[in-house]
């Protein structure tokens, strides 16, 4: 971490220290958990006597500029764990944070008559603290567990300058302007009905991106000899029990009785792929096995958390399985590797990616040497293709340590997409083995990988990246033809045709209207190019073409160039 970054770090962990000392000077009865720094800001976790609201954040908000303006000293001290007890003995959560602390000592920061649990990292005093903003209430978990007591959050960021600030607040004004959900609509991309939440509706416009999406990581994962399968959406509890799942994630998923046998909808494809593998005997001669899977899975999310396309019940992952030998595993995750930075660079986001390295959780399964080779192959395969990477202590799978891919969009916000991991616990739970080249039975290593992750939730990023404006060869509509008059219909109708049979996502507007209502229909749906169709171009069988953006026009355009001229259009 840089010193600026620190310095960030520093001043958000000091500024949720003034949230919770805010809150308690407003609502005394209210009994503090945690306040961690998160990638946008802050937050501080409470159990309120009375329930906050979001109107209540400006009188929070003013209470912390009241204090930071007292300019107190923030000091940093450690005292016994016994004392510390003492020291917030009517506060459960401290006392279950103090008692798992291995160490002797405790730090404790104060300022003012305000104390708080902490390991340090914060600025000299209060008065440092001047550009920040508290941004919503939210529920929570106490450690994110939904069978522990339910809080309140408040979440907050803070900046070292006021531009910094400034900034981060128009870019919140244009996530507003540009939210998916907003933008799903006006587009008619998708929907969610009541009748299911969590289930996204795509409409035919959403679904041919989806689609395009689908045909692109298709093509790649073709190219790499990826044989493409697909698995059965509910399988019996007994292969959920073997895999684990059913032990780590069962307050996740949903089940349903088939004739007094319980099967499970699947939450991960994974299971399936290893039926599939050990249905006949492998050779070590089928090796590297690399399979795909668009496989549709169902976890169960609070419905306080459901967020469009972002957070949902259903989804679909472009999910694959390797099972290759342990000499094979740094090719295959170079392999990957590569395939993920030419998935980013697709999307023009490769320049934003970032890297890392989930370890092992406290829950997990497997042994100690498993986990030691998966998380070094995984080091090992970044730093031989030069990719910079941070470590995530403790936030791997149950079952292996995972390379997490992130990315910022043009919003600035990160947004954490690919997945790799190495698996060698459901092998060996699930007896998988091929035959090696002494004719013996060898167990190989499982490699799974999601790159797009969700594509539901990959799709609802890209609407919010491009707002609404995707590029050509993504477009649910890339071109419309616009007919002046109805003249022109029958040679509109002629262009639709040629343009449909080269494959290319087209449609007339028959609305009627002048043609300065077509282009602002067709501007405001964000189509990247329009067909104008006048008495000229009949005549002389030639196109007008104008951008979305307004650019010039392009006229005279003979019906044998507009095929090649598009096909280049949608290979940039």
């Amino acid at each position: 971490m840089n010193d600026r970054a620190q310095q960030l770090h520093n001043l958000r962990h000091s500024a949720a220290h003034l949230l919770a000392h805010a809150v308690l000077e407003l609502y005394p009865e209210t009994i503090l958990t945690i306040g961690p720094v998160t990638d946008e800001g802050f937050f501080y976790d409470f159990l309120p006597t009375t329930t906050f609201k979001d109107e209540d954040l400006k009188k929070i908000e003013d209470k912390m500029h009241e204090i930071a303006q007292r300019n107190l000293p923030i000091t940093q001290t450690e005292m016994s764990k016994e004392d510390a007890i003492k020291l917030f003995a009517n506060n459960p959560y401290k006392f279950e944070l103090i008692t798992n602390i291995p160490d002797t000592m405790v730090g404790i920061s104060r300022q003012g008559s305000f104390a708080d649990l902490c390991r340090g990292g914060h600025v000299a005093h209060t008065g440092e603290i001047k550009h920040f903003k508290l941004l919503a209430t939210s529920g929570s978990y106490w450690r994110a567990d939904r069978s522990n007591q339910a809080l309140q959050r408040i979440s907050g960021t803070a900046f070292l300058t006021a531009e910094d600030l400034a900034e981060f607040e128009k870019l919140k004004e244009e996530a507003l302007l540009y939210d998916h959900r907003k933008l799903g609509r006006q587009m008619d991309l998708f929907s969610i009905s009541d009748f299911a939440p969590g289930f996204p509706f795509f409409h035919p416009k959403g679904r041919a991106v989806l689609n395009t999406m689908i045909a692109f990581m298709r093509d790649l994962q073709q190219k790499h000899h990826y044989q493409e399968v697909s698995t059965p959406v509910m399988l019996n509890d007994e292969l959920w029990k073997t895999s684990g799942h059913y032990y780590f994630y069962k307050d996740n998923m949903y089940f349903a009785e088939v004739e007094g046998t319980s099967f499970a909808v699947k939450p991960m494809n994974c299971p399936g792929s290893i039926l599939i593998f050990n249905s006949r005997p492998r050779s070590y001669r089928e090796l590297p096995f690399r399979m795909s899977e668009f496989g549709n899975v169902v976890r169960h999310e609070l419905s306080g958390v459901l967020h469009g396309l972002l957070r949902v019940r259903g989804f679909t992952q472009d999910d694959a399985h390797t099972y290759c030998s342990e000499a094979q595993l740094d090719d295959e995750l170079l392999l990957i590797i590569n395939i993920i930075k030419t998935l980013f660079a697709r999307f023009g986001v490769d320049s934003t990616m970032k890297f890392a390295i989930a370890t092992r959780p406290a829950k997990s399964i497997g042994t100690d040497r498993q986990w030691e080779m998966g998380t070094e192959a995984l080091k090992k395969a970044l730093d031989a293709c030069g990719q910079p990477y941070t470590i995530k202590e403790g936030e791997g799978a149950f079952y292996g340590p995972k390379i997490e891919v992130g990315m910022q969009d043009s919003m600035k916000r990160s947004w954490q997409c690919s997945t790799v991991q190495v698996d060698f616990a459901l092998p060996e739970r699930f007896d998988v083995a091929f035959i090696n080249t002494k004719g013996e039975r060898e167990q190989p290593i499982m490699i799974h990988q999601a790159l797009y992750g969700s594509m539901e939730r990959f799709f609802g990023i890209l609407i919010e990246h491009y707002k609404g404006a995707f590029p050509f060869w993504l477009a649910p509509v890339q071109v419309r033809i616009l007919p002046i008059t109805d003249a022109q219909k029958e040679y509109a109708q002629e262009i639709y045709e040629l343009l449909r049979t080269n494959g290319f996502r087209t449609e007339i507007d028959n609305s009627g209207d002048p043609l300065s209502g077509q282009i602002k229909s067709a501007q405001g749906e964000r189509v990247p190019l329009m067909i104008v169709i006048g008495k000229k171009e009949v005549e002389a069988r030639t196109l007008t073409i104008r951008h979305r953006d307004g650019g010039a026009q392009e006229s005279g355009i003979t019906l044998d160039t507009i095929v090649p001229m598009l096909q280049k259009l949608a290979a940039q």
